[in-house]
């Protein structure tokens, strides 16, 4: 890849800044089964240079389990009533100024209730960045509702997903660019298409990721991908855009994930590869996107 294709990195940080100049996430993450998935989120975006990593917790066993796993995150417990229609909106749990960009889905569980969570926030007032990821993805009966919106939807469905969603996705690498541009004209949203070679596109411009290998293809992978997507916006959106700059920034966070899969996978080897390795060479992967570290070796 020539360095006119690499993602634009994000804004550095003033040396007097605080929290909420590194960007607040709000996530919505994690289930009494998939507890995983919310700690890995948490992780991830913490380790994305985040500053305030908010959780949203559905199920109150997340209130024991994420601490010991994830003790910087604060967690909100989301009464089961706010799901029920006219029982209000987040503000009652969660001041809206204290996110810059959102995230939900991975891990909350394929039900009523995570449709009705994902209904609440798309009919929300909140206009920045808004990904949506996993089971959030399910939940949408019609994706053309994305367009509807004041948030500035990113998606970051798998091919299974993609087909849920209407959009079959084939195994070959014009099939995968025709499939994410055809996700992307239909919801409105910029589609970060999973996989050997994610696709990134609003719809217009489009872009295909060179780094990762087959030791992704595991378990807990994209959970990792949505948190550092989320603190990535959340940067952008702290530091004065606005939007966030969807396109760019799916970008950038495809592209580091995979370089922290191909620094794990180096040292670890691909078939030893887990998803919370890719967390712990986040730092590693951030820096060489930066220009500050070295390849890793293969």
């Amino acid at each position: 890849m020539s360095a006119a294709d690499e993602p634009k990195p994000l804004p550095p940080l003033p040396e007097d800044a605080h929290k909420g100049r590194a960007g607040r996430a709000l996530c919505f993450a994690g289930s009494r089964t998939m507890p995983g998935a919310a700690i890995l989120v948490a992780r991830a975006a913490q380790r994305a240079g985040a500053g305030l990593v908010t959780l949203v917790c559905r199920d109150a066993n997340l209130l024991n389990v994420v601490p010991p796993a994830s003790p910087e995150t604060v967690l909100v417990a989301l009464d089961d009533d706010w799901l029920l229609d006219g029982a209000g909106d987040l503000a009652r749990w969660v001041d809206p100024r204290e996110s810059h960009a959102r995230l939900a889905g991975p891990g909350l569980g394929d039900d009523k209730r995570t449709a009705r969570l994902i209904g609440k926030l798309l009919a929300s007032e909140f206009a920045g960045p808004l990904v949506l990821d996993a089971d959030a993805l399910n939940a949408l009966e019609e994706p053309e509702v994305l367009r509807d919106t004041a948030a500035r939807v990113v998606i970051t469905p798998h091919p299974g997903e993609a087909a849920r969603l209407g959009v079959p996705v084939p195994d070959d690498a014009d099939g995968r660019r025709n499939a994410a541009r055809a996700l992307a004209e239909r919801t409105g949203a910029v589609v970060c298409l999973k996989g050997s070679g994610t696709v990134v596109t609003d719809g217009e411009r489009e872009w295909v990721n060179a780094t990762g290998n087959a030791g992704m293809a595991t378990a807990g992978s994209g959970d990792v991908l949505a948190g550092m997507l989320v603190a990535y916006l959340a940067r952008r959106v702290a530091s004065g855009d606005p939007t966030g700059d969807p396109f760019e920034t799916a970008r950038l966070a495809a592209h580091v994930h995979g370089l922290a899969g191909d620094y794990a996978a180096a040292l670890l080897g691909a078939d030893a590869l887990v998803a919370s390795d890719l967390i712990a060479f986040l730092p590693q992967a951030q820096r060489r996107a930066a220009g500050e570290e070295p390849p890793a070796e293969s």
